[in-house]
This record gives C-alpha cells, sequence and structure tokens, in this order.
C-alpha cells in the first residue's frame, strides 16, 4: 500500500450509510449512488493531495454488507486508505468489535481508526496531527500537541450547534491543544462554533438517508481543509447528487378510513406500488390505523408484518 508524504490538506466526508439495502424511503439503486459519491471524495482528494478523513457510519448496517461491496471498498481505499471514526450505525454493539463489518476494512489496511492511532505528518510545511473519538466515546480534555502546528479532531456525538440544542447531549467547548473539531453523525450542515482556540463544525452527510423538509434542503457536500505553513483554510464542496424528488418516494397521502370503507386496503394497495426495501412506510401506515381494529386483529397484523419484514432483511 502506497503512503502519500506529501500532503496538501484534508477533505472530511459525513456519514456515507452505505447500504446493500435502500434504507428508508429511497428509491434509487441506494449503493451504486453512495459509492459513486465515495469515488467522487476519493478521487477529488487523490488529485488535490488531501488526506482522505471519514467522520463515521460509513455503513448503515453494521454487519450486513455485500462481499461485492466490501470489494469495491478495499480497491477504492486500497492505494490509500481512509481515516476514519467509528459511528453509531458501524457498531453492532455499543463499540466496534470484529465482528463489525469497519473492523474487516481496518483489518485489510484499507481504513485507519484514528481513535486508536492519531495521523501525524506535515501539510505544506506545518506539522498536523489528526485525532478522533468515536461514538459512544468521551473526548480528551486536552491533546498533546508535540509541536503540531495544526491540530484536527474526528467526532461522531450529538453536539449541541446552533439549530440542534433540543437532541444535542452536549454543547461545544474548548478543547486545549485542539484547533478544529469536525463532527459527524448530525445531517444537516450547522453553523460553525467557536470557543476559545477550538473551532467546531458539522458539514452534514453525503449519504442523504430519511425523507424529511431538512433532507430536502440539504446539499451534500464535504469540507475541504487546505493547509500550510501559515494556517488553514476551508472550503464547502459539494458532492454530485439527483435531486430529492429523483431518490425519494413520494409521501402517499393516506387517512384513518374505517376499514368498512375499504381504505385500509386501498392505502396498502398505495404502498405497495411505492414498497422500500426497509418496510418503512408499511410501518408508518400501521402505526397510524391499526387503532381501528380489533386489539387481537391488530396484534396479529403486526406479528406478521415483523415475520415479513426480519425474512426480508435477511
Amino acid at each position: 500500500m502506497r503512503m502519500r508524504k506529501d500532503y496538501a490538506g484534508i477533505l472530511c466526508v459525513g456519514d456515507p450509510h452505505l447500504a446493500t439495502r435502500p434504507p428508508g424511503f429511497r428509491k434509487d439503486d441506494y449503493a451504486k449512488a453512495i459509492l459513486a459519491k465515495l469515488k467522487f471524495c476519493a478521487n477529488h482528494a487523490r488529485e488535490n493531495r488531501l488526506l482522505l478523513v471519514l467522520l463515521g457510519d460509513l455503513f448503515h448496517h453494521p454487519r450486513d454488507i455485500s462481499n461485492w461491496m466490501l470489494v469495491e471498498l478495499i480497491s477504492l481505499f486500497g492505494d490509500e486508505p481512509a481515516y476514519s471514526v467509528a459511528g453509531n450505525h458501524d457498531c453492532h454493539e455499543n463499540s466496534l468489535t470484529d465482528d463489525d463489518t469497519l473492523s474487516v476494512l481496518a483489518a485489510a489496511g484499507a481504513v485507519r481508526l484514528l481513535d486508536r492511532s492519531p495521523w501525524r505528518g506535515d501539510m505544506n510545511g506545518c506539522k498536523v496531527a489528526i485525532g478522533g473519538t468515536s461514538w459512544g466515546q468521551s473526548l480528551p480534555k486536552q491533546f498533546d500537541r508535540d509541536g503540531a502546528g495544526r491540530v484536527f479532531w474526528i467526532t461522531h456525538h450529538d453536539v449541541r450547534f446552533p439549530g440542534y440544542e433540543d437532541t444535542g447531549r452536549f454543547g461545544c467547548y474548548e478543547i486545549d491543544g485542539i484547533d478544529v473539531v469536525i463532527n459527524g453523525h448530525i445531517h444537516r450542515t450547522l453553523d460553525d462554533v467557536t470557543v476559545g482556540r477550538t473551532t467546531w463544525m458539522n458539514p452534514g452527510n453525503i449519504g442523504r438517508v430519511g425523507r424529511s423538509g431538512i433532507t430536502r434542503a440539504h446539499k451534500p457536500a464535504v469540507l475541504r481543509f487546505n493547509v500550510s505553513s501559515d494556517g488553514h483554510s476551508c472550503e464547502r464542496i459539494e458532492v454530485p447528487h439527483q435531486p430529492f424528488d429523483d431518490v425519494f418516494h413520494a409521501v402517499v397521502e393516506s387517512e384513518n378510513v374505517p376499514a368498512e370503507q375499504s381504505g385500509f386496503i386501498q392505502n396498502l394497495a398505495a404502498l405497495l406500488a411505492q414498497r422500500t426495501a426497509s418496510g418503512a412506510g408499511l410501518e408508518q401506515f400501521l402505526d397510524r390505523n391499526l387503532g381501528q381494529f380489533d386489539p387481537r386483529v391488530a396484534s396479529e397484523i403486526r406479528l406478521l408484518t415483523q415475520e415479513v419484514l426480519s425474512h426480508g432483511q435477511q
């Protein structure tokens, strides 16, 4: 494996959420669409001498990836590994284990985990350190710069950025020795926050997963850091992507119609025309409509639904 030594900066890629089966309400060839975005990112990094860094959640399911996709990733990162932290979707348990697919890529050398060993090197005459904290782990209280002119830290956490205060678990704060924290996990772009000498950034994801107004407004992009002996600059680079309506099923408008009017059956037929691999629409439909049935009948419908969905996901 060839290791580049003349890096000029960093390319941070948020939450690809690769999956063999399309998640949620995606109707396109999801796997190929996300792989195409990753290839764009890898090519941009190579052409511009950038260290490729993933912000976690490379995968949507931690242990359910087809072998062909794994081969594609090993080939994509074979010449120059990607650096990453583990996101919550990468882990089947509370932290990464040998059974998780991300561990396979790490063992193959295609991915280097930053929380196990920070990256250190020179970028255009500036000594740089890049560390990371995986999902569920505590961030450091300080970091030994050891002569580094710039220190970047990769996280995958619920951080209370502006616009995300109600969901975030902790606020931004100064971390002694760290200049920039780049966070994954939160799928939309949020405003930067600077506390003391530490700036926190949240670029959002490149793999749109959920169907919502926020996702419709989000433009998948990556953060590019250009580093020199004078410091660093940052720019947002949009990743090629299809329009929202081309990749998501339209919302099926269904009301809680009495069963004797066959509204339940009619709306099930509408869902069938827009069925998703994950059964997301069906589960939402049942949540809205099962209350009109006898509890015993509703329970049987729910059990049958879970059995069918779990069988289809094996």
